[in-house]
C-alpha cells in the first residue's frame, strides 16, 4: 500500500496504474497486478489477484449525515484467485469487492465503525455498516445483496461487545441475541484497525463474517501518524 504522487498514476476506462502496479477490468472481471516492496526490509512483493464477479451492483449510499463519504458494493459475492511468486503464495476462495470514496478526510465526520459481510445459504451476501459519527449520531446500514442483482434492507440485530484486540481496540458485532458470538481469528491487528473472522447468527442463520473495526481517535493520534509512513511508504515516483 505505497502512497504515490500524481505523476505515478494513470487511468483509462479499463485500467488504473499506480506506480509499477495496476488494476485492469475486462469482461466484468478484475485483475490486480502487484509489483512492490516490503517497507523497510525491501523484499519484493510480486503477483496477481484475479477477482471473478458473479453479479454487479449499482448501489451507492452515504455513510455520513453530510453525504460526503459514500460506499458502494460493486460485487459483494465473487471468486478470487491469488497467485504470487514473491512470496510463493497461491490460493482460491470467496471474495467481496466494493468501493469507498470521500470528499474530505475520513477523520472529519467519523469516530469509529464496525463493518461485516457474510455469505448466506441462498448465495446472497449480507453487509452491515455500524457507523458512529463525531456528532453523536449513529448510522446503521444493513443490506442483503441477492444473486439476481436486487437488494433488500433488513433490521440489524443488537450490537454485541467483543473482546478487545491486542492493541486494545473495542470490537462490536451485530448478532441475534440467542447465539454466542465468537472471534475465530484476527487477521490484522493494528493500533487503529482490526480485521477478523467472527462466528455469529444473522437472519436466522449461523454465519461466519469477515469483520473490520476502525477507530478514528487512534488513527488521529500523533504516534500513529508518525508510524504510518513506515507501514505505508510515500513514494512520489513510479520506481519501486
Amino acid at each position: 500500500m505505497t502512497e504515490r504522487g500524481k505523476n505515478a498514476i494513470h487511468r483509462t476506462a479499463n485500467q488504473f496504474t499506480i506506480g509499477p502496479s495496476q488494476l485492469s477490468w475486462k469482461d466484468n472481471n478484475l485483475t490486480i497486478t502487484i509489483n512492490e516492496r516490503v517497507p523497510l526490509l525491501g523484499q519484493r512483493v510480486q503477483g496477481t489477484i484475479k477477482v471473478f464477479t458473479e453479479q454487479l451492483f449499482n448501489h451507492v449510499v452515504a455513510l455520513d449525515d453530510q453525504q460526503k463519504h459514500r460506499w458502494g458494493p460493486i460485487a459483494p459475492s465473487s471468486r478470487v484467485e491469488v497467485s504470487f511468486n514473491k512470496p510463493n503464495l497461491n490460493w482460491i476462495g470467496n471474495a467481496y469487492f466494493d468501493s469507498n470514496e470521500g470528499d474530505e478526510a475520513i477523520n472529519k465526520p467519523f469516530s469509529e465503525w464496525d463493518w461485516s459481510r457474510a455469505h448466506l445459504k441462498d448465495g446472497s451476501t449480507a453487509v452491515i455498516y455500524d457507523v458512529r459519527q463525531k456528532n453523536g449520531v449513529e448510522k446503521v446500514l444493513a443490506t442483503k445483496f441477492k444473486l439476481d442483482g436486487s437488494t433488500e434492507d433488513f433490521l440489524a440485530p443488537n450490537r454485541v461487545e467483543l473482546r478487545k484486540t491486542g492493541w486494545r481496540i473495542q470490537r462490536n458485532m451485530r448478532s441475534e441475541s440467542d447465539h454466542k458470538v465468537t472471534v475465530m481469528n484476527t487477521l490484522e491487528d493494528t493500533p487503529f484497525y482490526a480485521r477478523s473472522m467472527i462466528a455469529s447468527k444473522l437472519l436466522g442463520e449461523d454465519v461466519i463474517s469477515m469483520h473490520e473495526t476502525l477507530n478514528i481517535k487512534r488513527l488521529e493520534s500523533n504516534i500513529v501518524q508518525f508510524m504510518l509512513p513506515w507501514r505505508m511508504p510515500r513514494n512520489p515516483t513510479r520506481i519501486y
